[in-house]
C-alpha cells in the first residue's frame, strides 16, 4: 500500500514538474523577438493532443456517427486545455513585447 502511494505521488509531482517546465519555456519562447519561436509549443500540444484523441476514435467500429461526434467534440475541447494555455502566454507576452517596442519607439522619436 506504501508503494501504491509513493508512487502516485511521485507521479504526480512529475507531471507538475513538466507543467512547470513546459509554462517556463514558453515564457521564455514567447519573449523573443522572433514570433514564430513562441507558437512552437503550442503546435506540439494541439498536434498531440489532436492525434491521441483520433488514434483512439479510430478504434471505435460500431458507434453510430452522433454518438461518436457527441463524444469526440468534448474529448477535443478537454484535451486541448493545455494549448489554450500555452496561447494565452503567447498572446500576453507577445502584446507585452509589442507595447515595449512601441515606447521604445516613441522615446528614440522624442530625442530626436
Amino acid at each position: 500500500m506504501k508503494f501504491a502511494a509513493w508512487v502516485i505521488i511521485s507521479r504526480l509531482l512529475f507531471l507538475a514538474a513538466f507543467g512547470v517546465g513546459a509554462i517556463a519555456l514558453q515564457i521564455f519562447l514567447s519573449k523573443r523577438n522572433n514570433k514564430w519561436l513562441g507558437l512552437i509549443l503550442p503546435f506540439i500540444a494541439f498536434g498531440a493532443s489532436t492525434s491521441a484523441i483520433l488514434g483512439n476514435a479510430l478504434n471505435v467500429s460500431e458507434t453510430p456517427v452522433f454518438s461518436f461526434v457527441l463524444t469526440l467534440i468534448p474529448a477535443l475541447l478537454f484535451a486541448n486545455i493545455p494549448t489554450g494555455i500555452l496561447l494565452a502566454l503567447y498572446f500576453a507576452y507577445q502584446e507585452k513585447q509589442k507595447r515595449q517596442r512601441a515606447l521604445a519607439k516613441m522615446s528614440a522619436q522624442d530625442l530626436q
